[in-house]
């Protein structure tokens, strides 16, 4: 494929004290990534600098400062583009939450979504982006608590009726009916609605990812799907009204199925997507089987949103031993979906070129 007929991906760096910046230059130094699309990070040089020496890799990327307008037109067609938000490079980033890690991560998305949202003409437009991993606490700590995370803040900022979190790897399909919400509550938040349109938004997703005829089983909330109500009325008074509505609309729809049965037969093959009613019931099984190469996909939006489905491993920040799979994943499910050719099971680019150079370093503000 021509570089011209490439998308343009932004990547919003995440927490610059967690592993974003780790598993984002161990994905970009394999040329096979590089390759798949012109990219565009939203970060702290610094953090990215100091992550490429510990994992003796040299940047592929030209830098541009984020307040220098002119550069970054001059730059825009670079395949590796860096707009570093961090004026101090010598800033040694606390991997802890922080305030000041949450207001600088925060600002890395708020600019992923504005190239997003440009007219298709304007030449700093992105196809989509692809967001490491923040952490929520600190965007609490910064004021921005008002979102519990990426996909409730990007859902609104696109204006989008409908979203939702799904999750894609190598095993399984998974939608969430509830998503950020605290486990007592979501007895209180989950609706026939809500239940249905992840279905709906699900199967519709399925289609973007090459299933236009999805198999689709729902989970029940209570143990045994409810076990005919001893356990538990959500099954019989949400979740089925749901399933019949989705029927009805010519969706190949079963449920609802015990939350602890049914990934053996979705990881069997039987079910092409399931929809989990709260997040650790579709979370546990996703990052048990597949932790290291699972996609967070926004579904519902007009334009892609990838993210790995990790979070920012403080614990591990800044030792290289973050692994890069999720990133690498999320990069190539983003460049296919925005190249409409998403279709079956998702995999990790071919490693034909893994490169522990990354490619001659093109730093712009350090040259």
């Amino acid at each position: 494929m021509s570089r011209d007929a490439l998308p343009t991906l932004g990547i919003s760096m995440g927490d610059p004290g967690g592993i974003g910046p780790e598993i984002l230059v161990k994905a970009l130094a394999d040329r096979s990534v590089r390759r798949l699309a012109r990219w565009r990070i939203y970060g702290c040089g610094g953090a990215l600098h100091r992550a490429a020496e510990t994992a003796a890799i040299e940047p592929a990327w030209w830098r541009v400062p984020a307040g220098d307008e002119a550069m970054i037109e001059t730059a825009i067609g670079h395949d590796v583009l860096l707009v570093d938000y961090d004026a101090d490079a010598d800033r040694r980033w606390a991997a802890t939450d922080r305030e000041e890690n949450g207001a600088v991560s925060f600002a890395l998305v708020e600019a992923a979504i504005k190239d997003a949202k440009r007219p298709e003409r304007d030449p700093r437009r992105t196809d989509g982006f692809v967001t490491g991993p923040i952490s929520k606490l600190a965007w609490s700590l910064a004021g921005r608590g008002r979102w519990p995370g990426h996909t409730e803040l990007i859902g609104a900022r696109f204006g989008a009726k409908r979203f939702g979190m799904m999750f894609v790897t190598p095993r399984l399909r998974v939608i969430l009916a509830t998503a950020h919400v605290p486990l007592m509550e979501v007895r209180n938040v989950l609706t026939i609605g809500k239940v249905h349109e992840a279905i709906d938004l699900g199967a519709e997703a399925c289609g973007r990812l090459g299933l236009p005829r999805p198999r689709i089983a729902v989970c029940g909330l209570n143990p045994h799907a409810g076990e005919a109500g001893l356990l538990g009325d959500e099954e019989e008074r949400l979740i089925k009204p749901a399933i019949d509505i989705a029927r009805g609309q010519g969706l190949e729809v079963t449920g609802p199925h015990p939350g602890d049965t049914v990934w053996n037969a979705a990881v069997a093959g039987r079910h092409d997507l399931v929809v989990a009613m709260y997040h650790d019931q579709g979370l546990i099984p996703v990052k048990l089987l597949d932790r290291d190469d699972g996609v967070n996909v926004t579904v519902g939006l007009p334009t892609v949103r990838t993210s790995p489905d990790h979070g920012t491993a403080f614990d591990i920040a800044g030792k290289n031993r973050a692994d890069a799979g999720s990133m690498i994943s999320a990069m190539g499910l983003a460049a296919r979906m925005a190249l409409g050719s998403a279709a079956g099971p998702i995999t990790k680019p071919a490693a034909d070129s893994t490169d522990p150079a990354g490619g001659p370093s093109r730093d712009a503000a350090r040259a």
